[in-house]
């Protein structure tokens, strides 16, 4: 189910605003001559907004907390597959990822999932199990979501 999320399209980018400021004109110069009209100077180029975020930003940054966290407890429980959540974690941050800023918050978000399990447990617990099931049913339900809501 993560796989469906990784290849959802980004949103559009943002239209651009309207054109820079109006050039200040200078007033005519009473002389016996009209003096030839001032030359504006050329407008200001408009910086291009960021990129908006996608409507489905807080499920995704909510869906990499969850896999960086099931990424440390699967291995702690002896599943030996927190490599495969790692690299389906790769997978989702190469096709969201399109602006450093974005790249940014869903590593963060997988890292502070993974740092906040390694924190608290340090052996498998039936409780860590108990959380692992759960992730798994979030993480795929959120990738379902995602994938049927926004996909093209």
């Amino acid at each position: 189910m993560i796989r469906a999320s990784a290849r959802l399209c980004a949103v559009a980018a943002v239209l651009a605003l309207a054109a820079g400021p109006l050039a200040a004109q200078t007033p005519p110069v009473k002389t016996a001559k009209p003096a030839p009209p001032a030359e504006r100077p050329a407008p200001a180029p408009t910086p291009t907004p960021p990129e908006s975020p996608p409507p489905y930003e807080p499920q995704l940054l909510r869906l990499a907390e969850v896999v960086g966290a099931l990424a440390y407890l699967r291995d702690l429980c002896g599943a030996g597959d927190g490599a495969t959540f790692r690299a389906e974690f790769a997978t989702l941050l190469e096709t969201e990822a399109n602006t450093p800023a974005r790249k940014e918050a869903l590593a963060g978000a997988f890292n502070r999932g993974f740092r906040d399990y390694e924190m608290t447990y340090r052996a498998c617990t039936p409780t860590a199990r108990e959380i692992v099931a759960r992730f798994l049913d979030e993480a795929a339900r959120i990738a379902k979501d995602v994938a049927n809501r926004y996909a093209g």
